[in-house]
């Protein structure tokens, strides 16, 4: 299983080595925009509700519990 893993991995090193300087330029925008979206943003626009909230994994677990019982999709009339 591990050479089949270094084999692959392998096969993509060896491709990004071999890559023209345009194809490394996106690649590069690629990982910025990555890097973005997945570190700056989730610090901006999703901050931890639930750590901040609540004081232990009990009352979190309870809270989320709570919500998809209670969430406006389980009260439409179908089942």
């Amino acid at each position: 299983m591990i050479r089949i893993i270094s084999r692959i991995a392998g096969f993509y090193a060896d491709g990004f080595r071999n890559l023209s300087s345009w194809g490394r330029k996106v690649w590069i925008i690629i990982l910025i925009k990555l890097f973005i979206m997945f570190a700056i943003l989730r610090l901006f626009f999703f901050p931890d509700f639930l750590n901040k909230k609540f004081g232990n994994d009990k009352e979190r677990s309870e809270y989320v519990l709570e919500q998809l019982i209670n969430s406006p999709d389980n009260h439409d009339g179908k089942h």
